[in-house]
């Protein structure tokens, strides 16, 4: 089984100390041409008289965008502490058992637009961009990865189900099949709903209780029985379907 979760908008800041980014550590080193190419573009924009335009992320949030200056310079941390959105926060690392965090070692992935896929445990430093902001060179940051992204993830499949838990231009930087993607519903006066930022929180959910399950899943209807412990959960199609 493997698990793929999205980045968060927001991150924590880079410590004061430590390590920099090893880039030789980096899992999947044939993703490291356009991790270099994403890093050159962010170094360049910048550096532009309205980098927060450039980057496409909110003017609030310029103090952020400067980190990326220091991408490889700054004391970088494990990616699992660098996202603290609300699926990372319903994820709750820091109270995950041992075990499942040495699962999650094995079987989680976090699908980065500058770090491309990396577990919890490989250190990297924190920025801002927006996946669909255009490089330097004419090409959007989501073109760009999902012209490798793609055939990295199928070589996956084989290891059994893939529990897709990332969503908008994550999914289309990089698709493979078949996956699982995990759709939240609310269910208001007796009708089915889809959910947007409430889906967040429960596909960290998800990603929880699959790490903390006795036995790891292994075929997918491993992977729905155990979702449906905890939640109302139906296999549509290739879809997972949990009702929030």
């Amino acid at each position: 089984m493997r698990i793929l979760l999205p980045p968060s908008e927001s991150k924590r800041p880079n410590p004061r100390r430590g390590r920099p980014v090893d880039l030789a550590a980096l899992p999947y080193p044939e993703l490291e041409p356009v991790r270099a190419e994403v890093r050159q573009a962010l170094d360049t924009l910048t550096r532009t008289a309205d980098p927060t335009r450039a980057l496409g992320v909110p003017p609030g949030v310029l103090d952020q965008a400067l980190a990326n200056l220091d991408l490889l310079a700054a004391p970088a941390r494990p990616a699992i502490e660098v996202y603290d959105g609300v699926l990372y926060e319903a994820l709750d690392w820091a109270t995950l058992s041992p075990r499942a965090k040495r699962r999650a070692r094995d079987q989680l992935l976090i699908q980065s637009s500058v770090w491309g896929l990396v577990g919890p445990q490989h250190r990297i430093t924190g920025y801002r961009i927006n996946a669909c902001a255009t490089m330097p060179t004419g090409r959007k940051v989501e073109a760009a990865w999902r012209d490798v992204l793609p055939g990295v993830l199928a070589g996956m499949v084989a290891d059994g189900p893939v529990v897709d838990c990332r969503s908008g231009s994550y999914t289309t930087m990089g698709r493979v099949r078949p996956a699982h993607p995990v759709r939240v519903f609310q269910v208001v006066d007796g009708v089915r709903r889809t959910v947007s930022h409430h889906a967040k929180h429960t596909r960290g959910l998800v990603a929880r209780w699959l790490l903390e399950a006795d036995r790891t899943p292994r075929t997918l209807g491993q992977v729905v029985a155990e979702i449906g412990r905890h939640a109302d959960c139906t296999l549509v199609g290739d879809t997972i379907e949990v009702v929030a």
